[in-house]
């Protein structure tokens, strides 16, 4: 730890923005960069909101626009006033040494306390967890509110929603007139017809326990069904994600156009979200069988066996960002009840404290940052975070140049405090 008491003579411009040795002309390119890719994400993002929400055309023409400025000038301003400050604080490296004391020293404590254990598969694991959990507040009255409800109800279908709103007895007479209503329309009987009668059939006469609500399908057709959607649903989510890249090569590369659809990553997440959704709508059903009733505890069983599906699309990201919505939602909880204080502007605090980590570690360490929220901060700042002179940081014993041993920066010595070393294909 010795080393990252020591100090080094270089200014902002042999360090930070290397690209351009003029602070305010280096923090513009940031800012122009950070605008544009955060006009990309928010645009698409809030768009396809919208469209889920089913969004009335009021909300198109005087709240969408406000909501994606809104949040692409957070986005944009956390990458210009990023470099902003780094040149501010001119020889400011405590802040960053802070940063990085405080990182290692949790880590060390978390170890040698035996929290943090790398674990095979552990993602899958903490999703289980989560996952389970998430599932029992949602069969739970009152359990959860808001988007979140509004995405698991989505998600697995208001059929596994304890306080449903029609009795089985309404739901059997809608069926039947339904039913007697159709034989009663003449028509001519071709093959999507039949198709229909024979699925009809299949889904409506079998074998399904007294509990459940899915008056209109069976058991099995109602796994079978649940997996198809979902399947499908995952796969045309994959699919948009990659069309802004596919078009963008696809005249140089008109073959990337078949990637768009055959894709093994489109097939994973449509796996991942089909199976989760039929194995927690099977073992739900087979409980009902086995206990002859329906417990909101059998979310917790079937929630957790659901989670197994992220075998199928393994993301850290996922998990990390479900366990703490889930804190969130605890803790919130215990708040209504009174359990736990409240604390003014936590959220802002938290987010402070873990960008500093974040970009410190984008610093000092890209090795240990995530390669996905790396990469996310070089299209933020069209690939100047990678242009920082991390050679010289390497005194503090961060290998910060680790994955940069290829990289020299071209300085104007004139701007320099330390004569610049020459690229090696110039040396």
């Amino acid at each position: 730890m010795a080393a990252l008491s020591k100090s080094i003579p270089h200014n902002c411009y042999e360090i930070g923005h290397t690209w351009h040795p003029r602070c305010s002309w280096a923090v513009l390119h940031v800012t122009q960069g950070a605008l544009a890719e955060s006009l990309r994400i928010y645009s698409t993002l809030y768009l396809i909101a919208a469209i889920l929400r089913k969004r009335k055309l009021d909300y198109y023409l005087h709240k969408l626009l406000p909501e994606i400025l809104q949040s692409t000038s957070f986005l944009t301003a956390n990458g210009t006033l990023y470099i902003a400050c780094f040149c501010i604080l001119r020889r400011g490296l405590l802040t960053i040494y802070m940063a990085n004391q405080a990182t290692e020293t949790l880590f060390r404590m978390a170890v040698s306390r035996g929290a943090v254990t790398p674990l095979r598969h552990g993602e899958v694991l903490l999703f289980c967890i989560t996952a389970a959990l998430f599932m029992f507040f949602f069969r739970c009255k009152d359990g959860l509110k808001g988007f979140t409800y509004s995405a698991l109800k989505f998600i697995v279908g208001k059929e596994e929603i304890p306080s449903h709103s029609f009795s089985p007895e309404a739901a059997f007479s809608k069926i039947d007139r339904k039913i007697k209503h159709c034989e009663k329309i003449s028509q001519p009987m071709n093959i999507l017809a039949l198709t229909k009668k024979l699925m009809d059939k299949v889904c409506k006469h079998g074998p399904r326990h007294r509990c459940c609500k899915h008056y209109e399908d069976n058991c099995i057709s109602y796994c079978i069904k649940g997996f198809v959607r979902m399947f499908s649903i995952g796969y045309l989510i994959q699919c948009c994600l990659r069309i802004p890249s596919t078009f963008r090569h696809l005249f140089t590369e008109p073959s990337r156009l078949l990637s768009l659809f055959y894709n093994k990553e489109n097939f994973q997440l449509g796996a991942f979200l089909g199976s989760f959704v039929s194995i927690y709508k099977g073992t739900s059903c087979f409980l009902r069988w086995i206990r002859n009733l329906d417990d909101e505890l059998h979310a917790l069983v079937a929630g957790a066996l659901a989670g197994i599906s992220m075998m199928f699309y393994k993301s850290t990201t996922i998990s990390m960002y479900l366990a703490s919505k889930l804190v969130e939602t605890i803790y919130f909880k215990g708040i209504e009840a009174g359990k736990v204080p409240y604390f003014p502007h936590a959220d802002s605090i938290i987010y402070a404290i873990s960008t500093s980590i974040c970009f410190q570690a984008a610093v000092m360490e890209v090795q240990n940052l995530r390669p996905s929220y790396w990469k996310f901060l070089l299209r933020l700042t069209k690939g100047r975070f990678a242009l920082m002179n991390r050679k010289v940081l390497d005194v503090f014993g961060t290998e910060a140049s680790k994955n940069f041993k290829d990289f020299t920066p071209r300085l104007d010595p004139r701007y320099t405090v330390v004569p610049p070393e020459l690229p090696l294909e110039l040396s």
